[in-house]
């Protein structure tokens, strides 16, 4: 087999349980079904990884890269940012949406991300791949409240973000706080990790943080389709 007819195949595996995770969850992630939707024998991924766990570190990978590419989308890089004047408490406003709504149209994939038990995080470039956007937490952290001990309250905020993003995907803080509405959460993290909001700086473009439920707030989010759309989850 060639070189380009080797890693051609080696991206249809990849692609193929990428697929997979969004149409069926992570637990869906075995090796013989990810060879069967490449087209390919059960035993054809080991010769490209010899483990599974380094087949679901380059399927985590893809997330990531996803989620950056996402984030640079929302508030850019840190440096145009501040050459652009921007207000990084409305930035990590936006950020914060950005993550949120990743973490609930693509749930499986998020839930494979953030399983580091389960993934070779020095393996594959995956660490490579999902600091750097802690790095522009930090940042915003660190202009957003002076003086503060920036990676410490940037990680306590990315820990209250993911379990925002848990409890909502179960349908826990629906039915607990009444809200088909995630923004009032968001706010309340912000304001707990740095401080009551400035009156007087501006808003975040666009989506200030959160967005409804389209399902409203007793709906149970089910795991993205690869198109993106919700469903809803089996009773």
């Amino acid at each position: 087999m060639s070189e380009h007819e080797s890693t051609g195949l080696r991206e249809r595996l990849i692609e193929a349980g990428v697929d997979l995770v969004a149409e069926e969850g992570a637990q869906a992630l075995s090796l013989r079904e990810i060879a069967r939707r490449a087209g390919v024998s059960h035993g054809a991924p080991r010769r490209y990884f010899p483990t599974h766990l380094e087949l679901l570190s380059a399927i985590a990978r893809r997330g990531f890269a996803d989620l950056q590419a996402r984030a640079t989308a929302a508030v850019g890089s840190p440096e145009a940012a501040v050459g652009a004047g921007a207000h990084p408490r409305a930035q990590l406003a936006t950020l914060a949406g950005v993550y949120l709504d990743f973490a609930l149209t693509r749930r499986g994939m998020y839930e494979l991300m953030f399983r580091h038990d389960l993934l070779e995080s020095g393996r594959l470039g995956l660490r490579e791949t999902s600091l750097p956007m802690f790095a522009t937490l930090v940042d915003l952290v660190a202009r957003a409240r002076p003086g503060a001990d920036a990676p410490v309250v940037a990680g306590a905020l990315w820990a209250n973000l993911h379990g925002i993003a848990q409890l909502w995907g179960w349908g826990s803080l629906q039915l607990t706080t009444g809200t088909g509405d995630f923004a009032p959460l968001l706010r309340a993290a912000l304001d707990a990790h740095l401080g009551p909001e400035d009156p007087d700086a501006p808003m975040s473009s666009g989506d200030p943080g959160g967005r409804r439920s389209p399902q409203g707030p007793d709906a149970r989010l089910g795991p993205a389709d690869p198109n993106g759309r919700f469903g809803k989850e089996d009773a």
